[in-house]
């Protein structure tokens, strides 16, 4: 094997476990949902749960999970939380999920 193929399999398994976690994070069709809007602006947990329709207490849970993942941040202005996308390749994953399948309705 040449050494432009030589690769640190510890480095490649810690890749594989984090992009396993954001897979299944985004396996969970209304965490997807959360963030793909997440992707396109930041907004505020009264807006995310008239816009989706997704119920106070699964909304919260879903969020709780995406903060303790570390994909969403969190800022407070007043009595509004507004959430955004805190993990840039996350971000890049949504955007190319966006594309794929919500630009052009997925046609």
């Amino acid at each position: 094997m040449s050494d432009s193929h030589i690769f640190d399999i510890d480095k490649m398994r810690s890749a594989a476990m984090e992009a396993s976690n954001l897979m299944k994070a985004l396996g969970h069709s209304e965490r997807l949902l959360l963030l793909c809007q997440l992707s396109q602006q930041e907004m505020c947990v009264g807006d995310l749960e008239q816009l989706l329709g997704i119920g106070q207490p699964n909304l919260s849970q879903q969020l709780g999970v995406l903060r303790r993942q570390a994909l969403v941040s969190t800022r407070k202005e007043g009595k509004h939380v507004y959430y955004r996308i805190a993990n840039d390749k996350a971000l890049h994953v949504l955007q190319t999920l966006y594309e794929l399948f919500c630009q052009n309705n997925g046609d």
